[in-house]
């Protein structure tokens, strides 16, 4: 998935190593360097140049397009495991690429590096981005260690559920989800911004109804149509 990779207009840098050793499999065209991911050799004629793709990114010899320098989860650079000397600046550890947030915790949030400039993304709630793919997945698949903030709750100790966002009918992730409360018919739980809880309830005479996420009579409730009657007897 390549939700979010963005057209990046690549200008080729020439390298400084020597393209002499290098012996052209074909008169013309572009080839991997044997052992540096993000380099390659563009043959003329039979004439090899040695070029490096923009810090971030890695030579891709499958790819059909021109310009063959692509993100790092896109390519399988096999044995070709170095790579050149990052120019990296403040939360781009390298010029070009889907980077963590430098604070482990964080697993919410990450930056798209653009020629060192860093625009700040955010997963949509309840995923964690991961490096590996350039996307953002469930926590199970991401496996990152130390994130999140500890667990949050609410006056009464209720807690966000964080295995899977609440969806509408439509498959789109609820913002601000509402949960019903386990015992009280009254009562109900929100979750602003699906992971800070507060305790809320409906006005006397009304009871919470899940189904509408809304406070309802309680004859429109299954189940609550006789709590107020019972409170009453309680009391």
């Amino acid at each position: 998935m390549k939700l979010f990779l963005c057209a990046i207009a690549v200008t080729l840098y020439v390298a400084a190593t020597s393209a002499a050793d290098f012996e052209c499999p074909k008169p013309n065209g572009q080839f991997a360097d044997e052992v540096q991911c993000d380099k390659y050799f563009e043959c003329s004629e039979g004439v090899p140049k040695a070029h490096l793709c923009p810090d971030g990114l890695v030579f891709d010899p499958l790819n059909r397009k021109f310009n063959k320098c692509d993100q790092p989860f896109n390519v399988d650079c096999e044995d070709r495991t170095e790579l050149q000397e990052p120019k990296s600046s403040k939360y781009c550890p390298r010029k070009n690429g889907f980077f963590a947030h430098p604070d482990a915790s964080v697993c919410n949030l990450f930056y798209n590096c653009i020629d060192g400039d860093a625009l700040e993304m955010k997963c949509t709630v309840g995923l964690h981005f991961d490096e590996y793919s350039g996307t953002c997945v469930w926590p199970d698949t991401a496996k990152r260690e130390g994130c999140g903030d500890p667990e949050k709750k609410s006056e009464s100790g209720f807690t966000c559920p964080k295995d899977q966002p609440k969806s509408d009918l439509r498959g789109q992730v609820v913002t601000h989800p509402r949960y019903p409360h386990p015992t009280d018919c009254q009562k109900f739980y929100v979750c602003l911004n699906g992971e800070d809880p507060r305790d809320l309830g409906c006005q006397l005479g009304e009871v919470y109804n899940d189904e509408s996420e809304m406070c309802d009579a309680p004859e429109n409730v299954p189940g609550c149509e006789d709590w107020y009657k019972e409170t009453d007897d309680k009391n």
